[in-house]
């Protein structure tokens, strides 16, 4: 299993790294794990790029410094702090049409088993508005993890963010993104690593996020 560690100078060169990775792994059938903390930036999903207040959510997010970008996995607005964590594990795939529940229970196991060794108890499930609302999250004290998926006919990405720390910023800019987009969101429902009692270092959760995605695979590290 290839392990990309770090990030890349700009947010598009950022993204691109994963592209690279899933393709990568589209090509060679080795399965690859990238777990660090993106530029700041709100990252929007398509459904909200169709919404008639989609320009004034990005402007609103520009205007609190987060750099807007539109993301390929689907759902709903994401924000990253700086010290939000995300994670992408890009999978071979047989057929695009098997496989999409098996991989979402996977990986919501190994971050639940993350956050435990942190000290968080998490559970499935996400208050009423969360943001980027999904079957697929895992809760304490609040929303602390979303998951998406994105399937090929050749490779699939599992990725998806953990909020650690800047529960305040994360929530405060994207209520102003929803309510420009016209979508419930209560900022309330914004839970963190930190708030549920473990670290808010961000360093310390991705090695524990990277340590359950690589499991017992013998890996090759990559610096991005």
């Amino acid at each position: 299993m290839r392990v990309l560690r770090g990030r890349a100078a700009t947010i598009s060169a950022d993204r691109k790294r994963t592209g690279a990775m899933l393709d990568r792994t589209a090509e060679t059938g080795e399965p690859a794990v990238r777990v660090w903390t993106p530029h700041r930036q709100v990252a929007f999903g398509r459904r909200d790029a169709a919404e008639p207040g989609y320009d004034r959510a990005r402007a609103a997010a520009r205007e609190r410094g987060f750099e807007p970008v539109e993301r390929r996995v689907g759902g709903r607005a994401v924000a990253y702090t700086g010290s939000t964590v995300a994670f992408a594990h890009a999978v071979p795939v047989e057929s695009p049409r098997t496989g999409l529940d098996d991989r979402y229970a996977a990986a919501a196991a190994r971050l639940r088993r993350a956050l435990a060794s942190l000290g968080v108890d998490a559970e499935p499930g996400e208050p009423t508005d969360s943001f980027c609302p999904g079957s697929h999250s895992l809760q304490c004290a609040g929303k602390l993890v979303g998951i998406a998926q994105r399937v090929r006919t050749d490779a699939a990405l599992v990725a998806g963010c953990v909020v650690v720390a800047d529960r305040d910023a994360f929530a405060s800019v994207l209520a102003a993104v929803y309510d420009a987009l016209g979508q419930p969101f209560d900022p309330a429902s914004v839970g963190s690593v930190a708030a549920a009692g473990g670290p808010s270092d961000p360093a310390r959760v991705v090695e524990a996020v990277e340590r359950e995605l690589v499991g017992d695979a013998a890996t090759t590290i990559h610096e991005v």
